[in-house]
């Protein structure tokens, strides 16, 4: 899937439909929004999908958006140069996705791609993030709730971090058990 949606591109505004709007309100990300910041929210949101393997963003990229998984499965992956790529947390039907648009420099932290087919709200951030002088206290809704998603994020990369330590540890204990030669007895001369 292409980074930049036909919308980005010509700076037209998604339709707002009444199913994406009741979709948006009864997600548990934006439980008990008003229903001014709930509008400013659904004149920024689209409905958009992404085929296995495809990326929904990438490490280092600016960050312009956000998602919420509607089906399917999604992977926050770790760039680290000379060190490959490291699964920090799969996501999936209900979560949030994508929290550095809103905080500055706007780049993106992690990486996200589609494991399987995926079904999802897009949210552009640039937009809403112009709303917030027109709407006063959706930035700090939407900063409170993206806090959170960022907080469950450095859980998850705490825990992944915890496994991999783990396992390189028993990794080096086995290379020691290998390096260490065993006694052996010899004949005793009698």
């Amino acid at each position: 899937m292409k980074t930049k949606t036909e919308h980005e591109k010509n700076g037209s505004r998604p339709a707002e439909t009444p199913a994406l709007r009741s979709i948006i309100a009864r997600h548990a990300f934006f439980e008990h929004l008003s229903e001014a910041h709930l509008e400013a929210l659904v004149g920024c949101a689209m409905q958009t999908q992404f085929g296995r393997d495809d990326f929904i963003f990438h490490q280092g990229d600016v960050a312009n958006r956000f998602y919420l998984i509607e089906d399917g499965c999604v992977a926050l992956e770790a760039n680290q140069p000379g060190h490959g790529t490291i699964r920090i947390q799969t996501i999936g039907s209900g979560d949030a996705l994508g929290w550095s648009w809103l905080f500055p420099p706007h780049i993106w932290r992690f990486s996200a791609r589609a494991v399987e087919p995926t079904r999802a709200i897009f949210f552009y951030g640039t937009w809403l993030r112009a709303q917030f002088e027109q709407h006063p206290g959706l930035a700090d809704e939407l900063m409170r709730r993206m806090a959170q998603l960022v907080v469950e994020r450095l859980q998850a990369t705490q825990l992944q971090l915890v496994e991999i330590s783990e396992v390189a540890m028993r990794a080096q204990l086995q290379a020691l058990q290998l390096t260490v030669p065993t006694e052996q007895t010899a004949p005793r001369k009698g």
